[in-house]
């Protein structure tokens, strides 16, 4: 919790002094009733109340007290908040290990299904734009609420060879923040991004004219944008394309977040090629990286009913958002409560006949 106003925290030091003040009034007032000679006469009329009744309505109102004065300092937390809107990008990987039949009744079908049920149970605050991606990657719907346009967009895969889950998370990248102005075309052919990849041995350009590097101007902290986010779901390993976890730099440098999804298991293999079971082994570890840089969460699906709760989750996580919020009105709300208790219980016990 952090505080607008700090140093009217220092007016909290009143309320022990204002407690160390009603005692030494109750112990004075003591001292002053036994200099009378008796109170045989007046003590049958007195009403037989606990000892402790007389305290506590000074006690709420010094709490009440104290709750004021901490709200003074106008306290800020991060709190979870409805989104007014909210931009979601699917980065679904479809190249043809999507094939492998090891989910039920095929990877893509699966992916398909799922994805399509995660956009049905958004709310209509929520704007989807989809990017599939194999040997290079493309927007097949731009960002819409219009969900039949969506379940069309994902319906209309076409498989391909190839996987580049950089390239289609930098396309995501650039349909839901276009200011990263990321230059699509020489990042597909690899020659803007020729040098992310040499430590793997890819994506490097032979006729590169000049390295260049993305814009990382105005760096955001990560995980700091909360007007949308990107869904990745891959079930192979990059073979083509940008380096992911440099693109995942990129996004993390704008303040997005960027969720992972592996899909499938280890013993895919596609129908009719058995020696592509190397190609059908999702990279869970550069996945893991994507949503470690990106201050997001990776997610491990092996079946069509896993793929479906975690998009379930990833619903959920959608709806709310994280705010620096003010929460000052919460304790003088609480303080007017606590005034309101001490009142009606001063009312209640000492009211006279």
């Amino acid at each position: 919790m952090q505080f607008l106003w700090p140093i009217a925290l220092w007016s909290l030091l009143f309320i022990p002094v204002m407690v160390w003040g009603y005692i030494w009034a109750q112990r004075r007032k003591q001292r002053t009733v036994v200099i009378y000679s008796s109170l045989a006469l007046i003590k049958p009329a007195m009403r037989k109340t606990s000892m402790w009744r007389r305290h506590v309505p000074p006690a709420l109102l010094a709490l009440a007290l104290s709750l004021v004065l901490f709200a003074a300092s106008r306290p800020v937390a991060r709190v979870s908040l409805p989104a007014d809107y909210m931009t979601l990008m699917l980065a679904m990987d479809v190249s043809r290990s999507m094939l492998a039949e090891d989910v039920q009744p095929s990877r893509i079908v699966a992916a398909q299904t799922a994805a399509k049920a995660f956009i049905s149970e958004l709310p209509e605050n929520v704007r989807v734009g989809v990017v599939s991606f194999a040997a290079n990657a493309q927007l097949v719907q731009a960002v819409t609420q219009n969900k039949e346009l969506l379940t069309a967009a994902i319906d209309g895969f076409s498989l391909q060879r190839g996987t580049a889950t950089g390239s289609g998370l930098l396309v995501a990248l650039n349909t839901l923040m276009p200011d990263v102005k990321v230059n699509l075309e020489t990042v597909l052919y690899g020659s803007e991004f020729s040098g992310w990849g040499e430590s793997a041995g890819m994506g490097r350009s032979l006729d590169k004219p000049k390295e260049t590097k993305p814009d990382t101007s105005k760096v955001q902290p990560a995980g700091s944008y909360t007007a949308g986010a990107i869904v990745l779901l891959s079930d192979g390993r990059r073979t083509t394309g940008a380096d992911p976890i440099e693109a995942a730099k990129l996004a993390a440098s704008k303040g997005v977040r960027v969720y992972t999804v592996a899909f499938g298991t280890p013993n895919g293999v596609i129908p009719g090629q058995s020696f592509s079971s190397f190609w059908t082994q999702v990279d869970e570890e550069s996945l893991q990286k994507i949503a470690k840089i990106t201050e997001a969460e990776f997610f491990r699906a092996t079946n069509a009913a896993d793929l479906k709760k975690i998009y379930q989750h990833l619903s959920s996580k959608f709806v709310l958002e994280q705010r620096e919020t003010e929460i000052s009105a919460l304790f003088i709300a609480a303080a007017l409560a606590l005034l309101m208790l001490a009142f009606g219980l001063s009312r209640y016990w000492y009211r006279t006949a």
